[in-house]
């Protein structure tokens, strides 16, 4: 007697989504930086910059897409401290227009260390904001200093 299970149906299982994987539907809020499952690269190229990843996930937090706290671990010194002073007042966020990241750039001061800005478009508002990221011995990269407009927060 063969225990073999037979089946029943014909053909190749279907997927559902047509679209693949990876895929946001239209008009559905694009996931922010550092979501489990957000590609930052394609297949075959090389990982973001630290600065540009840094820049997305400051973006998401002082516009309101998400929590200060989902930046814990990733700030040093003060900069966290700043987060939570200017995160509740939204000051990337405007009306009706989802801020979009429009350049972004750094500067290594010394090994471990990037100054960088990014200009930070939403409707017809555009904001600079500038930062500082410091390697740990860990390796990771971290946040240490925020600044928004030219002001110091």
């Amino acid at each position: 007697m063969s225990t073999t299970a037979t089946r029943t149906t014909s053909g190749p299982a279907r997927r559902r989504n047509q679209r693949g994987p990876g895929t946001v539907r239209p008009g559905s809020p694009r996931p922010a930086a550092g979501d489990p499952g957000t590609r930052t690269t394609t297949p075959g190229s090389r990982p973001l910059p630290p600065h540009i990843l840094f820049a997305e996930r400051l973006l998401a937090v002082l516009s309101g897409e998400r929590p200060v706290h989902w930046m814990l671990g990733q700030t040093v010194g003060e900069a966290y401290d700043q987060l939570v002073r200017l995160a509740p007042t939204t000051p990337l966020r405007a009306r009706g227009a989802r801020p979009v990241i429009r350049r972004c750039g750094g500067f290594p001061l010394r090994p471990g260390v990037v100054e960088a800005y990014a200009s930070v478009a939403a409707g017809e508002q555009v904001r600079a904001m500038a930062f500082r990221l410091e390697q740990g011995p860990d390796r990771k990269w971290r946040c240490a200093a925020i600044e928004l407009g030219g002001e110091r927060h």
